[in-house]
């Protein structure tokens, strides 16, 4: 299996182990997402591969996108970008006809938490936290998420979490269907890799034809959404508040959109 400086992959009987490792808060770049794409596509060939597993090293899961990638104010750059990136990844991993599991030991959020929605378990650490944030650098959702998170936890509470963009505790996420499982920081790895081998024993070829039923009535326009999400982001991108929260990032400081047009 392929592996990257920031993306180790090891096989380990019949469950193929994906680990981010790029410190201090796993940001995704552009190198990660290919890698993460190859190895799904490698993952899919393999019939050694009964399961996959994605964790990551670190107090953090994942911040989602590094924001010194992106390419503010130039046209059709933000939907290029998900077009080739986030996009096709969010597609690989419901296509893929095998259980998909994400380990999460800390805090995961924007177009990270769009990946951990698109596994078929999750398993978290007390320590966990999940957090849309798109909104707080003054973006659109992506990633499916805009899916996604109404399909697990409900209409409602994704609006809540979407326009607050206040952290979801990993208690809160295991009342609300985010995570099936909660374990302490110490056991998450032992226990994530417990139950993906317990996974890879099962009738796999089954599981993945269950998969392709749930995909079909719940998420049968995942592709569409997006293709949309796509589009708003493209147009989030060259806003006034995107400008201002792209900035306060970048300066360590609150945003102040009550200022913008």
């Amino acid at each position: 299996m392929p592996s990257s400086p920031h993306v180790i992959c090891e096989q380990k009987e019949r469950v193929l182990s994906i680990t981010l490792d790029r410190p201090k808060v796993n940001a995704l770049d552009a190198a990660m997402l290919a890698s993460l794409q190859e190895a799904l596509q490698g993952a899919a060939r393999d019939h050694q591969v009964r399961c996959v597993l994605l964790s990551a090293r670190g107090a953090v899961f994942s911040a989602g996108q590094d924001i010194g990638e992106t390419e503010p104010g130039k046209q059709g750059a933000y939907r290029a970008h998900l077009l080739t990136t986030y996009n096709p990844l969010i597609a690989q991993i419901r296509r893929l006809e095998k259980p998909v599991m994400a380990a999460i030991q800390g805090p995961v959020s924007g177009a990270a938490l769009g990946i951990v929605l698109a596994c078929d378990l999750r398993i978290a650490a007390e320590e966990a936290r999940f957090i849309v944030a798109f909104l707080g650098i003054g973006l659109g959702l992506d990633s499916a998420v805009s899916l996604l998170l109404p399909a697990t936890i409900g209409l409602g509470r994704a609006m809540e979490c979407t326009l607050c963009n206040a952290p979801v505790s990993a208690s809160q996420a295991l009342e609300w269907g985010l995570v099936s499982r909660v374990v302490p920081a110490a056991e998450l790895h032992k226990e994530a890799e417990r139950w993906a081998n317990e996974l890879a024993q099962g009738p796999t070829r089954t599981m993945g034809l269950a998969k392709r039923a749930f995909n079909k009535a719940v998420l049968g326009n995942l592709e569409g959404v997006l293709d949309y999400e796509a589009h708003l982001q493209e147009i989030a991108s060259h806003t006034p508040e995107h400008r201002e929260g792209l900035s306060a990032f970048l300066e360590r400081r609150a945003p102040r959109y009550s200022t913008q047009g």
